[in-house]
């Protein structure tokens, strides 16, 4: 006897109980954070080497350079670094970031955590990770390389504070990947977490504060863009200065070109000085020295750089430094204007209101910029450079309240007034005036007018003729079999004669453009009705209809 052993398909095992699949999408989320730090790091590394080729005196080998370009992205994320190599020997902290160098790190951040959202979906096989995972994945991929950047930052010669570091380089990850990972779901504004209290989940969701949010962006925006055109007119004023300080920093075409882009990426910082010194609290050049409208004491140690060349003249201000003045009370009148809503249901105080939280949106906007564009530049009398975050904060919000609520009581009186009709009438008061076009004369006018031009397509409707009311004649069939019924004879309807004329017309209004022919109006005569003739034969009442019988079969 044979036996026959059959091979069957063996089974998968059973998963373990406590252990995970592993996410290919978190995994990419992963390395797209880590490329996002990698791309800025890499170009900023390529900037400076090339600069570093190009320059006839180099003073370290490409390891000094590669330390400088982690030196400058740590930089561009708000850390500050500290430099050894001084003349006097005391470590010279480097605080200032150009907020133009921060845009780098924040768009990569923020393209990673777009296209970590956005890729899965666009295949169905891939799974779709929530916001939440895809934020954290990206978040860690990249602050894995911002600690590697620090740790190797430190043996260069502008190392990296490690404190500063430890909270700069995750809160500008946090912020950019949060808005990739906004703008990738649609820009949703669903409801508040349920940690937060009921009142404040309730309060939020008002209008007053996507208006206020609104006001206070707008007057943020007018404070900026009149520092750039007060930094602008300083450039064009002392160009000659300018020009100057930057010929004289280095000769080699190398040399001038970094000078040119350190001077592009602090064009930011500058808009934001202007707009601290047309406020009023002005800006902070060393120890005890501030610029302001109101004088310049003047400062002698400064570093020879070409947006420096630009303060205004030691000495008193003067008339052409206390214009700036214009800058706060326009954007307090932006705020004022954009904190009105188009509804007439809106009170007076809902409004004033709305203005004042805008100016706080504006003031809380304008300290967080004025504390991200100052910071040291060095030790002793270069420790204070910029301006001061919390004088400029209250500085914006008082301009701004002041202005902002009275403009934005006005502005919504004129909007929600009474609409004013002929005569200086309101709507309600000029219906009930006869503006010529209603009246009861010219109405006829262009009745007649109008009847004139279409001929016999529209009957006269002038005089009203009642209608003749005529009985019909019915002649049934005879029937031979059927009594004859008693007659009654319909008397003729009396013809109605032609009514009185109407109520006296009230004076006719000339309006130029319609034929005033007199024949128009007047009344044509009514004929008289003809009397209606009995009928030739009378009505049958009472008539009863047989069936007909078929004839016997013979």
């Amino acid at each position: 006897m044979t036996q026959v052993t059959e091979r069957g398909t063996p089974l998968s095992a059973a998963p373990r109980a406590g252990v995970r699949r592993r996410s290919p999408a978190a995994a990419a989320c992963v390395v797209g954070g880590a490329v996002a730090a990698g791309l800025g790091l890499g170009f900023l590394a390529v900037l400076v080497i090339v600069l570093w080729i190009s320059s006839p005196y180099p003073d370290s080998g490409p390891g000094g350079a590669l330390h400088l370009a982690a030196g400058l992205w740590l930089l561009a994320h708000g850390t500050e670094l500290v430099r050894y190599d001084t003349l006097s020997g005391v470590p010279a902290p480097v605080g200032m970031t150009p907020l133009l160098l921060v845009a780098l790190p924040v768009l990569l951040m923020r393209r990673a955590a777009r296209l970590g959202s956005g890729a899965a979906a666009e295949d169905d096989d891939e799974e779709v990770l929530p916001a939440g995972a895809v934020f954290s994945a990206v978040l860690c991929g990249y602050l894995a390389v911002g600690a590697l950047v620090t740790v190797y930052a430190a043996g260069g010669p502008m190392s990296a504070d490690p404190i500063s570091a430890a909270w700069h380089i995750p809160l500008v990850a946090v912020l950019a990947a949060a808005g990739g990972v906004w703008g990738a779901r649609g820009r949703p504004l669903g409801p508040l977490p349920s940690w937060l209290p009921w009142g404040v989940r309730r309060a939020v969701v008002r209008p007053r504060y996507a208006l206020a949010l609104r006001a206070g962006a707008g007057g943020s925006l007018v404070l900026l863009g009149g520092g750039a055109l007060v930094v602008g007119a300083s450039l064009a004023w002392h160009g000659a200065e300018v020009q100057a300080s930057f010929l004289s920093l280095t000769g080699v075409w190398s040399g001038r070109f970094a000078v040119l882009l350190l001077a592009l990426t602090l064009i930011p910082n500058a808009m934001v000085w202007g707009a601290a010194y047309a406020l009023g609290p002005g800006f902070a050049l060393g120890a005890e020295v501030t610029a302001t409208p109101l004088g310049f004491p003047g400062a002698p140690g400064l570093p020879r750089f070409p947006l420096l060349a630009a303060l205004p003249a030691e000495g008193s201000g003067t008339p052409l430094t206390w214009a700036v003045a214009g800058v706060p009370v326009v954007a307090g009148l932006a705020v004022g204007w954009f904190a009105v809503r188009r509804a007439r249901e809106v009170s007076y105080g809902e409004t004033a209101l709305t203005a004042a939280l805008g100016a706080v949106v504006c003031g809380l906007t304008m300290t967080g910029l004025a504390a991200a564009a100052a910071g040291p530049l060095g030790s002793r009398r270069l420790s204070e450079f910029g301006p001061v975050w919390w004088s400029v904060g209250v500085a914006a919000f008082a301009w701004t309240a002041v202005l902002a609520v009275p403009v934005a009581v006005a502005v919504h009186a004129w909007r929600t007034r009474p609409a004013i009709g002929p005569g200086g009438l309101d709507v309600d008061e000029a219906v009930a005036v006869d503006d010529g076009w209603h009246d009861s004369g010219v109405r006829e006018i262009r009745w007649a007018a109008l009847r004139k031009a279409a001929g016999a397509l529209v009957p006269d409707m002038s005089t009203p003729v009642p209608p003749v009311v005529a009985a019909v004649p019915v002649v049934p069939e005879a029937v031979p079999a059927a009594p004859a019924a008693p007659v009654s004879a319909v008397p003729a309807v009396p013809a109605v004669p032609a009514g009185p004329a109407g109520p006296g017309r009230r004076a006719v209004t000339v309006v130029s453009g319609l034929d005033l022919d007199p024949g128009l109006l007047a009344p044509k005569p009514v004929p008289p009705a003809e009397p209606v003739s009995a009928p030739l034969a009378p009505p049958v009442v009472g008539a009863r209809v047989l069936a007909r019988r078929k004839s016997p079969p013979e």
